[in-house]
Parts: C-alpha cells; structure tokens; sequence
C-alpha cells in the first residue's frame, strides 16, 4: 500500500488541503440520516471504508447521501487512511467488518479476492456493468474471471499540462507526437522558461512517465505483459523505452533545474514550478489532478491560465492513455451485505457518477454519464479522453506490482528510477536492475 500512500497523501495533502478545511474528520462521522425516495433498505446501515478523506470524502458523501435518499438506507463511511489492507483485515478479524471498501489499486482487489474476502457481484450489478463500462474495466475488477469491483472513480494519468501563457510567448502550439514535444520545450528553453518541471523526488511520478512511453512504443500486449511480469524488464523494448526517456533526463535544456534540480522537486513543487507566483516551467506531466492543484493553490482558471493536451505517441505507436482507480467491494463479513451490494448498483449508474462529477475534481470511467455533468471544459475533454481510449486503457502498472517493487519509497522501481534520472547513460543497466528487483518482489 506504500505506493497508494504516498500518491493519496500527494493529492489529499495538495489538491484537497484548501477544499478540506471544516471537511468531516477521517473517521467518517455520524450515520446519515434517511432521507425521501423508495425506503426500500429503510432501517439498514451501510458501512463503507475507503482511503479518502477531505474534500474526496466529502464529495462522496454527497454520493452516499444520494443513495440514502433513494433508498432509505443510512450509510457511515470509514476512512482508513492508505493502508487499507491492514484496516480491513484487522476489522473482519475483529469481528467488524465494513459492509463496502473502495480498493484503491488492482493488486489490493486481487489480494482481497484471493483470501475469500469478497461477495461477486451480484446479476444486477453485473448487468448494470456491462452496460455502462468498457470491458477493460471490467477486466480489472475480476480475478479469474468473476467481478469482484466496480470502478466508480477513475484518475487520467496521460495528460501533459501547461502554461497556454508560456506556450504563446515562445510561438509554439501542442504537439502532436513524442518528439515534436522535445522540440517545443527545446524552443521554449530558448526563450528564456524551462520546459519541464519533473517531480524526481517522488518515484511514482517517474513511474507515470516510464508507463506512457512504454504502452505508446511497445503497445498494449507487451504493457499487459510487463505489469504480470510475464516478460522480464530486460526485454528489448523496455531498454527501448528506457533510452527514450533517457534522452529526456540528459537534456538540460528541458528539466528545469537539471537532472539534479528534478531529483530535489516533489509533486506539488513541480506543479508550483509551472502555476505558482513565479513560473519556472512551462509544463508539467502528470494526471488530472494537476488541474486541482493548479486550481485550489494557485488560482489559476482551468482551461484559460492552465490547460493540457494528451500525452503524445511516441514514434509509430499510438497516444497512449494510462489510469488508475478505486474500485466499490463488497465483503462476506459484512452486516448488511444486501444493503451493500445496492450500493454498488447504485454506483455502476450515471446517475450516482452525475453527483460527484458535479461537485468536481473527480473522472467516472462510465461512458453512460453525459459529459455535461462536468463542471468544466477542460474536466469535460479529458472525461471524453478516457472513455473514447475505450478498451485500450490500461491501469497504472506500478499499482498492479506488489508493493515491493511499485510502491515503497527509495526502493524498487521508484529508487531505480530516480537513480536512472540521476545517470541515464546506461538503459541496459537500469533495465538489469529493475528485472532483479521484480523478481525477488514477484517470486518468480
């Protein structure tokens, strides 16, 4: 769960910190009180853990909220911090298990299904699936071949975002391929802004730009490959892509404080790098939530003082489009597991995804739910992003690692990584590290 920890404390700690402020406690809080609709679950009480807390718990609540409405069931959501494995399974051995856990990552999922934890999704719920989502996501929430999880939040993590100001000034547009990219920042460097603002501090961030160019240059097989590791890292085309971006790491034109400045930025410096008083950078990759950061922090109007364009193919592939997601569970221990599993049916529906893409800073991978339900354009084109890569989404690959290898600070994929930033001249070496490391993580 490290790699979930430090990406929700990133998001919760920057996006969410000016929302927050007088938001519920992490513990959740007082059970909801029931409301008008069909009263059908009336008496019961749905209890519901997750990772979120701040401004994401409080505008699922208003989901929760909804759903009492529409059913007369109460709902108490629990935040658990990151470590959701850990609460989870000392509260089913305690005998007190949540009814509903949204499980932030696909390794999380298969863990919970693998020790007998989760109901499968119920006929209804399967059917309302399959309606409403691209089979890729119900891919993700299945384990050899039953669905386990819904997919209610989706993160696009293929988004290059931007200065529209900087860009103006050096007389260049969005690029449309990997390498028009380099030439735009080498332009940009040359009038006097650097290009990129990379958040080396914190290896997730390196892992999201290894991700893109690798399912771009090596295609989605090879992608599906790697993330089981049914492939070893030093396949070809993962020194491939480890010398594509290597070209951008050796560049000093276009890291904004070098290689060295990189390795000492973390997440929300970078953002700041690009929107904060002083702007240093005039881009910055990494998901939509940069658009919060941008937004809550800095002030900056999305889609007229910041904005993105997609991350661009590299060579002959195709723009790739990675994500991530926190899939709705249900548990065999639960209470009131009937109540639970009409929580997912609500869920799987537009109309539950319409009440959080109002609020904001959320994406729903259900491609039923009308685009206008976002509360801007920019959060419009990259929903309509993310549901038109239809089935060749693929989910974070660090986040389907064991925690071992994709997820613990200065170690596995995130220190070889960052060590790559600090010396990229050797791929084939780096490529050999990060195959032992996946190896010892993985077991084979």
């Amino acid at each position: 769960m490290m790699r979930r920890t430090r990406r929700t404390t990133l998001l919760t700690g920057c996006t969410a910190l000016v929302l927050a402020v007088g938001a519920t406690a992490c513990g959740g809080g007082e059970p909801v009180a029931a409301g008008g609709g069909d009263k059908s679950l009336g008496g019961q009480t749905v209890t519901v853990a997750g990772v979120w807390s701040g401004s994401e718990q409080k505008n699922f609540q208003k989901v929760l909220d909804a759903f009492t409405e529409k059913t007369g069931a109460k709902t108490q959501f629990v935040s658990t911090g990151d470590n959701v494995s850990t609460v989870v399974g000392s509260k089913i051995e305690g005998g007190n298990a949540p009814d509903v856990v949204m499980v932030p990552q696909v390794g999380v999922l298969k863990q919970f299904a693998e020790k007998g934890w989760l109901k499968p999704l119920d006929e209804k719920v399967r059917d309302t699936v399959e309606s409403n989502f691209a089979e890729v996501w119900r891919d993700y929430g299945s384990v050899d071949g039953t669905l386990y999880g819904l997919y209610f939040k989706a993160a696009h993590k293929s988004t290059v975002w931007y200065s529209p100001e900087a860009l103006e000034q050096a007389g260049v547009t969005p690029p449309e391929t990997y390498e028009a990219m380099l030439e735009n920042g080498r332009t940009i460097s040359d009038s006097g802004l650097a290009a990129f603002s990379v958040a080396g501090q914190d290896g997730w961030t390196l892992t999201d730009w290894f991700e893109n160019v690798y399912l771009s240059q090596a295609g989605p097989e090879k992608y599906d490959a790697l993330a089981a590791h049914e492939i070893k890292w030093t396949d070809p085309t993962v020194v491939e892509a480890l010398t594509t971006l290597g070209k951008l790491f050796k560049d000093k034109q276009l890291i904004e404080g070098g290689r060295k400045g990189a390795l000492n930025t973390d997440f929300p410096g970078s953002v700041e790098k690009v929107f904060g008083p002083k702007a240093e950078a005039a881009m910055v990759y990494e998901g939509d939530f940069v658009a919060g950061v941008a937004k809550d922090q800095f002030g900056k109007t999305i889609g007229t003082d910041a904005n993105f364009f997609p991350f661009p193919p590299v060579g002959s592939g195709k723009a790739p489009v990675v994500s991530g997601g926190d899939a709705a569970v249900v548990l065999k221990d639960g209470k009131n597991a009937e109540a639970g599993m009409a929580l997912l049916e609500y869920l799987a529906t537009a109309e539950a995804a319409a009440v959080w893409a109002e609020a904001g800073g959320f994406l729903s991978p259900n491609k039923e739910l009308d685009l206008a339900s976002y509360g801007d354009d920019v959060t419009r084109a990259t929903a309509k992003s993310l549901i038109d890569a239809g089935d060749s989404v693929r989910f974070d690959m660090s986040d389907q690692a064991p925690a071992a290898f994709g997820g613990t600070k200065g170690a596995g994929e995130w220190k070889i990584l960052q060590d790559f930033l600090r010396d990229p001249s050797d791929p084939k070496k780096t490529a050999a590290e990060l195959e032992d490391a996946a190896a010892k993580a993985y077991g084979n």
